[in-house]
């Protein structure tokens, strides 16, 4: 099979051949689609407008709208601009039940339509994984209700396919005979995966959150996600041996035997990467990762990746190699904000900063007699989580690790969804996100949240802090000089040298690379060109000159000599000449 996608200015195709073709074409600003005729006998396909395509309905598992309609136009696929900087990698699985209609290719066809609708976003869809299951279905699929099968499959999931391929999102493919609808389908359901909700009247044009095209909203869901520190797992990349697929120059995937990869050469606005041969340009030494700038290394000791917050740890780069090193933070229940709260994946979990990121800045924990009449309720807006499909009522000892309850609400902040309880006088608001039964609330407590006097909120429940996993003697490993960071070692602070922070240095761990640029050749070669070198240019000239400058001297000497024996006769005949009269 022959994958083609090109795009220029207002201008777009992605086609897909296998004695059949069947593709998408943006032209003049409207959409066409390219199908195989299924009742033709001599390979004939019809050519359409998009717009004229029946609009095709599915339910989407966050309940916020009835009904989405999925319509393929993908405005926002070839758009070069991003929300963030920095790319960020979704390894997918994909699973497909048993039916003998869908092949392979059509599997890969439908992920190369949706990953290209989310490079606008700058995330990189890694197919890790294609499974097909051939002889028997291994969970029941036609049983119950579309929640009951997502269980089944995320119960499969944890107990089997983990423990085979680590990954960040797994989807199953049930019904399968529209490439271009189902291609739409997984890039939604992955956009709740990535904190997105549903356009509504926030954005009311048509787009992929609604049920088209990424928009604005949509790209504001993802940073928020990223900026309030989640998708921690999005930001390391894949490994090679990872990624499911045969190496191929043009795939933006650098593999094994490629120095780079930008895409086809059609697209590839790299000036460092030849597309057509996937390698290095003449005197490149890089051609991507953010410890490349310019086709060249960033030297030893430049940031690569600074904190995002007191409990992560910057990163920088080794002069060696163009990628930063892996994101690594505090470790898991390190005491911070005073030693009232706990680090938790690099973020300092505490109550104030999870209201103020849902209902802007201001907004405070509740008292705790909010949470105590509200997450005893088991209802949407106060919870400890679900069982069964239920929503679970939390004892008392647990209710502050439930909804979150906050105070000092701005009215124009406010989610969709949100309600205010008086309790005792004080006003206590709470929201309900419902981005899916595989999706966490925002609006839970996170787990690592201090919730009394050395006890933490681990799922839903207030346990005691050790479990949260933190092992650290930071005086006796790191001589009271740094912290531990998530890999048991030693991040140093300034002045101090790793891996042990007990002797001077610059910080940084063996995990962040070096915290210094190292600054030795510069300060060698200003010392040498403006001391140095004057002194040997002035001694050089001194020896080639010595000869006239010794004859000048001499002469000099001499005259000297023969006008002081001159006034010195003189002066003699004078005090003679005095004696005599």
């Amino acid at each position: 099979p022959v994958t083609i996608w090109l795009s220029w200015e207002n201008c777009g195709i992605i086609l897909h051949s296998f004695m059949i073709i069947r593709g998408i074409l943006y032209i003049g600003g409207k959409w066409y689609g390219m199908e195989p005729l299924n009742s033709s006998s001599t390979f004939e396909h019809v050519f359409y407008q998009l717009e004229d395509m029946q609009h095709i309905p599915f339910q989407c598992g966050v309940l916020n709208h009835e009904k989405i309609f999925v319509k393929p136009s993908m405005k926002y696929m070839f758009l070069s601009n991003t929300v963030l900087p920095q790319k960020s990698y979704v390894e997918l699985f994909v699973v497909v039940d048993n039916n003998r209609v869908m092949i392979s290719s059509n599997a890969t066809l439908i992920f190369i339509f949706f990953s290209q609708m989310y490079r606008a976003l700058n995330i990189q869809i890694v197919l890790v994984g294609l499974e097909i299951w051939t002889d028997t279905n291994h969970i029941s699929v036609m049983d119950g209700s579309a929640v009951d099968v997502l269980r089944r499959f995320v119960s499969w999931r944890q107990k089997d396919l983990l423990k085979r391929s680590q990954n960040d999102v797994s989807h199953l493919i049930l019904d399968h005979n529209n490439v271009l609808h189902h291609a739409t389908v997984v890039a939604h359901e992955l956009g709740h995966n990535l904190g997105m909700k549903h356009d509504d009247e926030r954005c009311p044009a048509s787009y992929i959150m609604g049920s088209r095209n990424f928009s604005t909203c949509s790209a504001d869901d993802f940073e928020n996600l990223i900026l309030n520190g989640g998708g921690n797992c999005l930001r390391n990349p894949p490994r090679t041996s990872n990624v499911y697929k045969e190496p191929v120059c043009g795939n933006n995937v650098v593999d094994n035997n490629e120095e780079c990869d930008c895409g086809k050469p059609q697209e590839c606005t790299n000036p460092c990467c030849d597309a057509a041969t996937c390698k290095l340009t003449p005197g490149s030494q890089c051609a991507q990762g953010l410890c490349c700038k310019n086709c060249k290394f960033k030297v030893a000791g430049a940031e690569c990746r600074s904190k995002m917050d007191f409990c992560d740890l910057p990163e920088y780069c080794n002069g060696s190699s163009a990628y930063c090193p892996d994101d690594v933070y505090i470790m898991n229940g390190h005491p911070c904000d005073n030693r009232k709260a706990y680090c938790y994946y690099g973020v300092c979990q505490n109550f104030d900063s999870q209201c103020e990121s849902i209902y802007g800045k201001g907004a405070q924990k509740a008292p705790d007699v909010c949470f105590e009449k509200a997450n005893i309720k088991g209802d949407r807006f106060g919870n400890c989580g679900m069982k069964g499909g239920a929503y679970k009522k939390c004892p008392i000892q647990h209710s502050l690790c439930g909804k979150l309850q906050c105070t000092s609400v701005s009215l124009q902040n406010l989610p969709a969804w949100s309600v205010v309880n008086n309790a005792s006088g004080v006003l206590c608001w709470s929201s309900d996100f419902d981005l899916g039964s595989d999706v966490p609330d925002p609006a839970q407590v996170h787990d690592g949240t201090a919730c009394g006097e050395k006890k933490a909120c681990v799922d839903f429940k207030c346990v005691d802090a050790s479990h949260l996993g933190y092992s650290c003697d930071v005086k006796e490993k790191c001589n009271d000089n740094g912290v531990c960071n998530n890999k048991g070692n030693c991040h140093c602070n300034s002045g101090w040298a790793p891996p042990f922070c007990s002797q001077s240095g610059y910080g940084g761990s063996v995990d962040s690379g070096p915290a210094h640029i190292d600054t030795s050749l510069r300060d060698g070669l200003l010392i040498f060109f403006l001391l140095v070198l004057p002194v040997v240019i002035i001694t050089v000239l001194a020896v080639i000159k010595r000869d006239s400058i010794k004859r000048k001297f001499c002469r000099k000497s001499r005259r000297q000599h023969r006008y002081f024996t001159y006034y010195k006769c003189v002066f003699q005949h004078l005090r003679a000449f005095s004696r005599l009269k």
